[in-house]
């Protein structure tokens, strides 16, 4: 095993942690879907690296060019973390509305449908299995989740990327740190 640091960037500090890093490993991607979609990635040297990405649709855009910009997005993050190893996302069962339903949907066609054809595999997560991986509880509410994050060292700027970092702390507890 090789030794990587662990490299957290926000607006007031630079945090690096030693990782242990496997010497055949790949990038893991986190994704909290949704018109801002919350993403956190380990990438294969094991440095850390989280935001959020805004597909909301300009009055000018068809129905389908926010999905078309989110393959384009996920084209370029495979580009920046090189070769995926798995896709960890948000699964959401409930949704608030009939619009929002629609949306993640469609998010999540896209998605799955990208990662079929790169043979990148991937994997739901549910929504109270995160809450209670980060949290300790499955009902959490976001401000807990976020408090929760920024208690590992994270500074996520909203709860779309502190949902991510917690799938890809989830991700990497279940394959055993790695």
């Amino acid at each position: 095993m090789a030794m990587a640091t662990h490299t957290l960037v926000s607006e007031n500090a630079r945090i690096t942690y030693p990782q242990i890093v496997a010497p055949d490993a790949r990038a893991i991607i986190a994704l909290d879907l949704g018109t801002t979609t919350g993403w956190a990635m380990r990438t294969a040297d094991g440095v850390i690296t989280s935001g959020a990405a805004t597909f909301k649709p300009s009055r000018y855009d068809g129905g389908g060019m926010r999905y078309l910009r989110f393959r384009g997005w996920l084209d370029q993050l495979r580009r920046y973390a090189g070769r995926v190893e798995a896709v960890h996302f948000e699964e959401v069962r409930r949704h608030n509305g009939v619009d929002a339903a629609h949306i993640y949907g469609g998010f999540l066609a896209t998605l799955t449908g990208w990662c079929e054809h790169r043979v990148i595999p991937y994997q739901g997560v549910p929504v109270g299995t995160i809450k209670k991986f980060i949290a300790g509880k499955g009902n959490a509410d976001k401000q807990a989740v976020i408090d929760a994050v920024r208690a590992r060292g994270f500074s996520p700027a909203d709860d779309n990327e502190a949902d991510a970092i917690a799938i890809l702390l989830w991700s990497l507890e279940q394959k055993g740190g790695q």
